[in-house]
């Protein structure tokens, strides 16, 4: 039996800082936001009531929520999708050796590491309608010039790919941390029974590949899900509302909206369970994939 050395710290204290951040940063907000959800509260007022279920029932019957919602949806599986695709093409090409190989992974990873509100306003500068850069590329070859911003479905998808582009170097460093997990030997095997490049691809390369995967999909989903940086410095949710997120709409129903603290606690509590249950059942789902491959 190991005893305990004078002076020594139980390891158990040693807990206690994070779990002091923790409860003051995310339980205790957490905790506070379903309380205010079921209030008239207005952000201000030292006085209010409980209210039930007024702000929720008041949500389900929002346009602009489930515009929002829709939106939500398209900013997580769309990004998450190109995001997966591009990724896993970059390690592919990036995962042998050549020459710039290093220079071209860190270019591939540099827009990770901007803030997603600086990435927007340097993306903004490409498709503005004054003087954008693709803008006067079509005019320089006799074409008019297109408002981008203007149609809101466009402006999504426009935002979609913005966000994709810039964290696709996180999906490639995890891809490519997943192919130096895979030996060679099985490729080698694969070749000497005549195997070509696409049936190792397939069945050899993708499927090993697939715990890396799990985790960038789960990570990429979230990432979308609560996508918020990107939007507020290129469309601000607009035209209209016509492209918000649920996180910009609680920005939105906080701050330009009076009197509607209390709601956009119930929109906020409502986008923490949509990623809570949704991130499970992705990451869940792709983990029983990758079990089947195992057994």
């Amino acid at each position: 039996m190991k005893q305990k050395r004078k002076g020594s710290i139980p390891i158990d204290i040693l807990y206690l800082p994070a779990l002091v951040l923790l409860t003051v940063f995310v339980i205790y907000p957490l905790i506070s936001g379903v309380q205010i959800s079921f209030t008239n509260w207005n952000g201000y007022s030292s006085k209010y009531k409980y209210v039930g279920l007024a702000n929720y029932v008041k949500m389900f019957h929002d346009k602009m929520f489930y515009t929002a919602l829709k939106n939500t949806f398209i900013y997580g599986v769309g990004s998450t999708t190109i995001q997966t695709i591009v990724g896993v093409a970059y390690a592919l090409l990036l995962q042998k050796r050549f020459h710039g190989q290093t220079l071209t992974r860190v270019i591939v990873y540099l827009p990770a590491m901007i803030a997603s509100l600086i990435m927007g306003y340097i993306s903004y500068f490409l498709v503005q309608y004054n003087h954008g850069a693709i803008n006067d590329i079509m005019i320089l070859f006799g074409k008019e010039a297109v408002d981008w911003m203007a149609d809101g479905k466009r402006a999504v998808w426009i935002i979609v790919v913005i966000n994709a582009l810039q964290f696709v170097g996180k999906t490639m460093i995890i891809m490519i941390a997943g192919l130096q997990g895979i030996p060679e030997s099985y490729e080698e095997a694969a070749e000497i029974d005549g195997a070509g490049y696409l049936e190792k691809l397939r069945y050899i390369t993708l499927p090993l590949l697939l715990p890396a995967i799990t985790t960038s999909v789960v990570l990429n989903l979230i990432g979308g899900l609560k996508l918020f940086g990107i939007i507020l410095s290129t469309t601000s949710g607009g035209p209209g509302y016509s492209s918000h997120s649920l996180s910009t709409l609680i920005n939105y129903l906080y701050f330009q909206n009076q009197n509607a603290f209390n709601y956009s606690a119930a929109v906020g509590l409502c986008l923490f369970v949509i990623i809570m249950i949704l991130g499970t059942v992705v990451r869940r789902f792709l983990e029983k994939k990758v079990e089947g491959l195992s057994l």
